[in-house]
């Protein structure tokens, strides 16, 4: 599926094309090396309409759907990782609340989450399970026009920020006909009861803020449950599937920018009186990257295609997500290859990239989830 992009998408890309290079680029490293949060670029990120790309206008959302979206993430991540995954992370509980939320659940949460006055964070993730959706063990009890939350999550990226203004969590909320029933709940940051940990450092998207997150008698009224009862997994599992495209798109950009990396290098870098690009071993590995990269390109547009069209793009966007990230993987390495030397220093961008790849390969479903995932659905 070949996609021909609208005018209005090629602009778009490239006014983030230019924003990541001219404002994040020359200052990412400073908050990366730190650890710190880069309000300010995500500020300008959503007072450029990133934010909102896949939203309904009437919310203050661009309208452009998942394509653009895809497009806007691999523009971002080809220059930082870090402020990609805060901008996908942030859609994912945007998505939950603008698929299945209420009027006034949109207009009072979704609203801000995609014009900038606040990001959101999605509240799956438990140190007893990750992709194990059925292992959830936060509760959440029904009690006098509301329901009292205990427990915890892990690993919760966009969490504990300053521009963070509330989570979207999945909790038990009983059973029925022997069935747990899972639902979705929106938790205001500053809930009393509502526990922000400190931050995890992880190997890559070191700019951005994961936490553990704990959940101690937290009240919330009846308004605060998105959808009906016992839909959560239902609407998880929606929302994991445009993630997962996202998390294509990041993984595209990181390639992308990695193989930049390597082909600048190769041809200003001399070896035994020539440019190394010149030899065949080095000319090799570009040529494979560039062609693993067109093709990741190509299904990640298609499964955000069959995502705007409204058609079933589950498998599409497991496909793609497993391939991007493992491409990733595999260009950041060859890309580091080709520096030799230089390329294992913690001051190179390539080295960070190494780490920024495999988060991607691990989250919205490891690779082994997602082939097991693609079999079931091609009906094995």
């Amino acid at each position: 599926m070949l996609l021909e992009l609208a005018q209005e998408q090629k602009m778009l890309q490239k006014v983030i094309r230019d924003y990541a290079t001219e404002k994040i680029l020359p200052e990412i490293d400073e908050y990366v090396q730190s650890s710190t949060f880069p309000t300010e670029m995500i500020k300008g990120l959503a007072e450029i309409g990133v934010m909102g790309i896949p939203y309904p206008e009437e919310y203050g959302g661009l309208g452009e759907g998942m394509v653009t979206f895809a497009l806007a993430l691999e523009e971002i991540s080809r220059v930082d990782a870090s402020v990609s995954a805060i901008v996908m992370a942030n859609s994912s509980p945007a998505t939950l609340i603008n698929l299945f939320g209420n009027e006034d659940q949109k207009h009072r949460w979704l609203t801000p989450m995609i014009t900038g006055q606040f990001i959101g964070a999605i509240g799956l993730t438990e140190a007893s399970g990750g992709s194990d959706t059925a292992a959830i063990k936060t509760r959440a009890e029904k009690v006098d026009q509301g329901w009292v939350v205990n427990g915890s999550k892990l690993f919760i990226t966009n969490s504990g920020n300053e521009l963070n203004g509330v989570a979207v969590i999945a909790a038990q909320t009983g059973e029925k006909n022997g069935k747990k029933l899972t639902s979705s709940f929106i938790v205001p940051r500053h809930t009393e009861g509502y526990i922000v940990g400190p931050k995890i450092h992880t190997i890559g998207w070191q700019a951005a803020d994961s936490r553990e997150l704990t959940f101690e008698d937290v009240y919330l009224p009846d308004d605060c449950l998105l959808g009906e009862e016992g839909s959560g997994i239902r609407q998880l599992l929606t929302s994991i599937s445009y993630g997962r495209i996202s998390i294509a798109a990041c993984a595209l950009g990181v390639a992308q920018g990695a193989y930049e990396e390597a082909l600048e290098y190769a041809k200003i870098r001399q070896a035994f009186g020539h440019q190394i690009s010149k030899y065949q071993g080095v000319s090799f590995k570009l040529a494979d990257m560039a062609t693993q990269i067109d093709a990741a390109r190509l299904m990640v547009q298609r499964a955000a295609k069959l995502a705007d069209m409204k058609k079933d793009f589950r498998k599409e966007a497991s496909m793609a997500k497993l391939f991007a990230t493992e491409m990733a993987m595999n260009v950041v390495h060859q890309s580091i290859q080709i520096h030799g030397g230089i390329g294992l220093s913690k001051e190179h961008r390539i080295s960070k990239m190494l780490g920024d790849a495999k988060l991607l390969e691990i989250v919205e479903g490891t690779s082994e989830i997602q082939r097991m995932y693609i079999a079931r659905l091609l009906g094995c």
